[in-house]
């Protein structure tokens, strides 16, 4: 039996070339574009995450290499178009991220090397000098604003996690968690004020201005919303399931059953699964 063969990032690099080849390429790859591809890299990405959360670490070999498979195609797209090549990005990210740790590279190139054990003053300065490095960079993008780099096609819950963070990195921010929890029922009173008011517009306001709120929780508990979200959704699958699972064994659907009914399987699939 012969092995497989093990190839290279070269090999990549090649087979990206020869698939966008216009006259003996694949006719999908030679037509997409930055545009066209994007919703597939945001998809790749978070089966990236699902491999991690699952612990399906022989899946997330294959859904890196989907991952990596998106930015070689940006890349070769960009190098038809004498814009920039892998390797460029591959330069850049080096140098950005030398760049961003002095505390490891002080001499600004790969080859330094530092010395001494870190003690919790150093973690802080590094934190520091992270945030002010990032801020140059912005400033150099003409970003000045703190926020102005936020992607605004992030995850919405994710998004309000990194504004907060940004805001809070120039004292803006509750001093504890307390102030938080009181901001989140402050919140939740005006939610209740908006529903009662048969307001719609203000209902959702309301509520968004909640969940921003509640994303501030997370943040304060040092909790990843997206990840706390994705928790609840799994919890609430599972005891879901495990209704239809019951209901079914007496012949039932959902749609049948009575909420009475439901809500005593709910509470017994809480009991039983957590």
């Amino acid at each position: 039996m012969t092995e497989s063969r093990h190839y290279s990032l070269e090999d990549l690099k090649e087979l990206m070339r020869r698939l966008r080849e216009p006259e003996t390429g694949c006719p999908w790859d030679v037509e997409q574009t930055y545009q066209s591809i994007a919703p597939s890299t945001i998809e790749e990405a978070y089966e990236v995450v699902d491999a991690i959360e699952r612990h399906d670490y022989k899946h997330l070999q294959e859904e890196l290499g989907d991952l990596l498979f998106q930015i070689i195609f940006y890349s070769e797209i960009a190098s038809e178009e004498e814009l920039f090549q892998f390797d460029d990005v591959v330069s850049g990210l080096v140098s950005k991220l030398i760049r961003r740790h002095p505390h490891v590279f002080p001499d600004n190139t790969l080859e330094s090397r530092i010395s001494g054990e870190r003690t919790e003053n150093d973690e802080a300065n590094i934190k520091r000098r992270w945030e002010a490095l990032k801020q140059e960079e912005r400033e150099a993008k003409g970003q000045v604003g703190l926020l102005d780099d936020v992607p605004v096609t992030l995850p919405a819950m994710t998004r309000a996690a990194k504004l907060q963070k940004r805001a809070s990195s120039a004292g803006f921010d509750w001093p504890s968690m307390d102030g938080v929890l009181e901001q989140v029922e402050e919140e939740l009173a005006e939610v209740r004020g908006a529903v009662q008011s048969g307001d719609m517009e203000a209902v959702q306001e309301e509520l968004g201005d909640l969940i921003f709120s509640v994303v501030n929780a997370c943040r304060h508990a040092k909790v990843d919303p997206e990840t706390a979200t994705r928790g609840a959704n799994k919890k609430f699958e599972r005891r879901f399931q495990y209704i239809e699972r019951k209901l079914a064994e007496q012949g039932e659907t959902p749609q049948e059953a009575s909420l009475e009914r439901m809500d005593h399987l709910w509470d017994e699939a809480k009991q039983r699964l957590g």
